[in-house]
């Protein structure tokens, strides 16, 4: 019989499939003749059948060495559903007692176990390397062998001693797999592996059905509770960066009425292990994570993934985006993305070794090119794995679906090739990207770039512009990055001939991501457009009812206050409470009138209110502002407020206005009473009362700043507004 046939018998008695998927059959053919093998196969592509459809028919006990106890257990457990012996796959970890360990290494000797998943630092310890000398390795597979590359997404020190100990324990022959490797990155595990002759299989990273879109990072909680609502019932994941970000995300979105939780590595294993159940059982939809989530997670009906923020680099991304739509159903990914992020994941390397800081800041620049590219998604992703993607248009990704105008970049393009060329081939991007732009760096001085007839000579763009054609040179293989000194560029055939003779070449500029703004601004961030009908209408009822108070119409509500109501257009009492500025005791003072006439407009025009798409915020836990009205009440001096809290006296003055300003009145006469001479008082009273325009405390340091301290007329604006307006 021969071997092929006995594949096929094997594929459908252990697996339950009739065909092999992509080069999964030559790859496992490959290791049965005992051939090292390298295996580049995408998240969903079947690479976890390449070793365990060998192991099952080879003799012996194949040894797989896998990052994660949780990805394992999940393996494991895979296996025996195929089979009919609970003992063909066993795991060798931390997680298990001494009784269980025994068990596994007796079924190991007994020649019951095809299957040994061990961890590698499992792998490293004296008493199981002396172990699995006693027995047939028929060959080790080493999973997620990114880990071993300092240039992956992944590293792992321990993932570099792979090679010593097997030679320990005895050579066979190795296959290692990985979902993501740039060229540099394979090239860095075949060497530490020491397979460099290996037989390198590769399947395409094109995910066709995923659908690639890069967001500005505005009002991101808002828009993932809107999106998710839109995809009621379907299987999610969120990726945040920092756990409390998982934490506060997760919370968020259970407020709003959407089964979500958490997991990061901060968690105790058994909730993690509970929420990662949940999720694949469908009792969630959503989970919030950090990377620490979905290393092998086989849930093939996964809808989105989001990523709240950017990741650090582009294997990451591709690693985590890779998790929707296995089943090649519908899969959409959706990155948030504002330049501060990338300034944050800057400053995080600053403690580590220097060359460990060029690495991380290398993969950075790629995502932020990724990210602010305009070229098609897909064609960047499959270029920066060493992949050519043929077609102009993806027609599932953003940039193709949206295509930003197009200008002849030809004269751009040989600037850039002939910079490179005048400095040798020996700098980066971001260099020649200053000395096109005239920019004098500490660098260019140092090389005296600032002398060449290249510097300058495209001055008016900024250096961001020629960062863009550098990098649709490279896509348009003009230019190449050398592997081994990592971001040098240099010209290729290609490159040369096109300054010999160029030809029409057309670029698109980059996004301009630059304008985001922080979620936490003043009066929550303001993207939403103001109606500005309804806020003249709005204006003028505070004019009505000032003349009626006889109080300054800011005192009333403040403007802010009534551009949020164009925007959110509260009908009831409760939703105007929402509103910035407004607190209970103003909606219930003056809010009737104003939610009548917004309720008569909404009806008029059938406006769809962003309030109907409610977004509950979570309580602040902070407590200060708690802690504040309550120490008011027992008359603390601020001074005293200030130093138990550990706040400057201007921070503490800040959070009472902010307090006034949301409508809770307080009375601060007792301290003022102490810090503030009577007539003083009366005149600052006096201009806020007569003279004031508005409630600007500019105007009002202009208008008595010679006179007055800052302080002083803070104060008096805060007994001002608590007592004519709230």
């Amino acid at each position: 019989m021969s071997n092929e046939r006995t594949t096929h018998d094997y594929l459908k008695r252990y697996f339950g499939f009739d065909t092999f998927k992509g080069n999964q059959e030559q790859i496992i053919k490959n290791v049965l003749d005992g051939r090292d093998t390298f295996v580049l196969m995408p998240t969903g592509g079947g690479k976890s059948l390449c070793y365990q459809l060998p192991a099952v028919m080879g003799e012996g006990t194949a040894i797989v060495i896998s990052p994660l106890i949780a990805l394992m257990k999940n393996q494991v457990d895979a296996m025996r559903n195929f089979s009919t012996n609970d003992d063909v796959a066993h795991f060798l970890n931390s997680s298990l007692t001494k009784t269980e360990i025994a068990r596994v290494k007796k079924d190991v000797l007994d020649h019951q176990t095809k299957l040994l998943y061990v961890a590698p630092e499992s792998l490293t310890k004296e008493e199981n390397i002396e172990f699995l000398k006693n027995i047939k390795v028929s060959f080790y597979a080493v999973d997620e062998a990114h880990c071993i590359s300092e240039w992956g997404h992944d590293f792992r020190p321990e993932y570099r001693r792979i090679r010593p100990i097997i030679d320990t324990i005895g050579r066979s022959p190795i296959i290692a797999l990985t979902a993501t490797a740039t060229p540099k990155v394979q090239h860095d595990i075949q060497k530490n592996l020491g397979i460099l002759e290996a037989d390198v299989f590769k399947s395409s990273f094109n995910r066709p059905n995923l659908y690639y879109e890069v967001k500005s990072k505005q009002d991101v909680a808002k828009e993932i509770i809107k999106y998710i609502k839109n995809n009621a019932g379907k299987s999610g994941i969120i990726y945040c960066l920092s756990r409390k970000k998982v934490e506060e995300m997760a919370e968020v979105l259970k407020v709003n009425g959407i089964k979500a939780l958490p997991y990061h590595a901060g968690m105790d294993s058994a909730t993690r292990t509970q929420n990662q159940d949940k999720f694949l059982m469908e009792e969630a939809d959503v989970i919030v994570a950090t990377i620490a989530f979905g290393m092998g997670i086989d849930k093939p009906d996964v809808r989105f993934v989001i990523h709240y923020d950017i990741p650090k680099s582009l294997e990451g991304y591709y690693q985590e985006t890779g998790r929707a739509g296995r089943d090649g159903g519908e899969g959409n990914c959706i990155a948030y993305y504002s330049y501060n992020d990338i300034v944050k994941l800057e400053k995080f390397m600053q403690g580590k070794p220097i060359a460990e800081q060029e690495i991380g800041k290398q993969l950075l620049l790629e995502t932020v090119s990724y990210a602010e590219s305009s070229v098609c998604r897909r064609r960047l992703l499959l270029h920066y794995f060493g992949e050519e993607y043929p077609n102009d248009n993806c027609e599932a990704c953003d940039n193709c679906l949206h295509p930003k105008d197009q200008f002849e970049g030809s004269e751009a393009v040989v600037n850039v090739l002939e910079t490179i060329l005048a400095v040798k081939e020996k700098f980066k991007a971001d260099h020649i990207a200053h000395i096109l732009s005239g920019k004098v760096t500490s660098a260019i001085k140092s090389y005296k770039h600032n002398k060449l007839e290249y510097f300058g000579i495209g001055e008016d763009k900024d250096d961001k512009y020629w960062n863009m054609v550098i990098r649709q040179a490279l896509i348009a293989k003009f230019l190449t990055k050398d592997i081994e000194n990592y971001g040098l560029l240099k010209l290729t055939e290609n490159g040369m001939a096109f300054i010999e003779k160029p030809t029409s070449f057309m670029l698109a500029e980059d996004h301009d991501y630059a304008d985001t703004t922080d979620e936490e601004n003043a009066f929550g961030a303001k993207t939403a457009a103001v109606d500005e009908e309804l806020f003249s209408i709005l204006k003028d009822l505070r004019k009505k009812i000032s003349k009626q108070k006889d109080v300054p119409p800011f005192v009333i509500f403040q403007d802010p206050s009534l551009e949020d109501m164009a925007i959110q257009y509260p009908i009831t009492i409760d939703e105007l409470q929402n509103i910035s500025g407004v607190g209970a005791g103003k909606a219930q003072r003056y809010g009737q009138e104003f939610v009548e006439i917004i309720k008569k407009y909404v009806e008029e025009k059938e406006i769809l209110r962003p309030l109907d798409m409610v977004v509950k915020s979570v309580v602040n836990k902070s407590g200060i502002k708690v802690y504040i009205i309550q120490s008011i009440d027992m008359k603390r001096p601020l001074e005293d407020i200030a130093e138990a809290k550990g706040l400057e006296m201007g921070e503490v003055i800040s959070e009472i206005e902010a307090i006034v300003n949301s409508g809770t009145r307080l009375n601060l006469d007792y301290y003022i009473d102490t810090v503030i001479d009577e007539d003083r008082q009366h005149d600052i009273y006096a201009y806020f009362r007569e003279e004031a325009q508005s409630d600007s405390l500019e105007a009002a340091i202009k208008e008595l700043g010679n006179e007055f301290e800052e302080e002083e007329i803070r104060l008096m604006r805060i007994k001002f507004l608590s007592e004519m307006g709230n």
